[in-house]
């Protein structure tokens, strides 16, 4: 059973940073976490995996393209000033055989956060929320000839539902913007593919792995930007409880459409590096965390990032 979790990869980290029109993006964000056995560590046999995670994200940080920037306080706009989320992610997967699983992601959202409208002067306005995100369902196939030979590969499929509230307002009534609401409204198709291989004897392994997510209609004249994340990443076993981990995370996001889109500051390609570290608790569980630092950023207009991500997550086998 350590072989089992010294081999699990915590995959890509992304930050999907939302946008504003002609002052900068609200900022909401998500360390999704991939602990996918399939995609970033081989399963030895079929059952039951419980993963809980926490993960804090402050954006801070305004940046229009490359370029760090500061608010500009043109009159009838507001000025973003920073998102804090402290989101809780529950996953729930379960492989009836060593070629097909399904997996079950339920996200909860704390978020903060803060502008400034100038009308002419800066007033603050603020919203603090917790509330249920989009659930997500993913089923996955993992071909039997490639994993006889030890390593693992293969395909998932699945949708992100629109289970997430879109009409979340602050205590004087002002409904949130839509890219700052805990759901999109959208249901979106998940398609992605990875490949897993053992390093020597030593049980250290490393992957790597693609998934694209792409909205499959609108929602109140909104529809998110299509997103496509490529990852990869090393496991080095340091003893037969505790493992090193190091991960390069890519992610990029098209423009949102819509109405109620704010097309010309939606969008982003970022870099990120992972360094962390899981420890076996006991042979069914593991401890893991994760710092996710930022190595290069370019949005679209002027938009929210934040300069580093925490993660720790608990691992379970049944």
């Amino acid at each position: 059973m350590r072989s089992k979790f010294s081999k699990k990869f915590i995959g890509a980290c992304l930050l999907a940073v939302a946008a504003g029109s002609t002052h900068a993006s609200c900022g909401t964000a998500f360390c999704t976490l991939n602990t996918d056995e399939d995609a970033i560590g081989l399963w030895l046999k079929p059952g039951w995996r419980l993963d809980l995670r926490a993960e804090y994200v402050k954006q801070n940080t305004l940046r229009a393209g490359r370029n760090r920037t500061s608010p500009t306080g043109v009159p009838d706009t507001h000025d973003e000033l920073r998102s804090v989320n402290r989101n809780l992610i529950a996953t729930l997967d379960y492989s009836w055989s060593p070629q097909w699983g399904i997996t079950l992601q339920a996200p909860w959202v704390d978020r903060s956060h803060e502008h400034a409208h100038n009308d002419p002067d800066p007033e603050l306005e603020h919203w603090r929320f917790r509330r249920m995100s989009d659930v997500r369902v993913i089923g996955r196939y993992q071909f039997a000839a490639v994993s006889e030979q030890g390593h693992a590969a293969g395909v998932q499929f699945g949708l992100k539902l629109p289970t997430g509230s879109t009409t979340v307002r602050n205590s004087d009534g002002v409904l949130a913007e839509r890219s700052l609401q805990p759901g999109s409204g959208t249901t979106d198709l998940i398609l992605g593919a990875y490949y897993n291989a053992p390093l020597g004897k030593s049980g250290s392994s490393w992957f790597v792995q693609g998934m694209a997510t792409s909205a499959l209609n609108s929602h109140d004249d909104y529809r998110p930007g299509a997103t496509l994340s490529l990852s990869t990443g090393l496991n080095y076993a340091l003893s037969d409880r505790i493992s090193a981990l190091l991960q390069l995370n890519v992610s990029h996001k098209l423009h949102d459409r819509g109405a109620q889109a704010e097309v010309a500051t939606t969008g982003s390609t970022q870099a990120f590096i992972s360094p962390g570290i899981s420890v076996a608790v006991t042979h069914s569980a593991r401890l893991y965390g994760f710092v996710q630092l930022p190595i290069y950023q370019r949005v679209n207009g002027i938009q929210l990032t934040a300069d580093r991500a925490l993660v720790i997550g608990w691992g379970q086998v049944f």
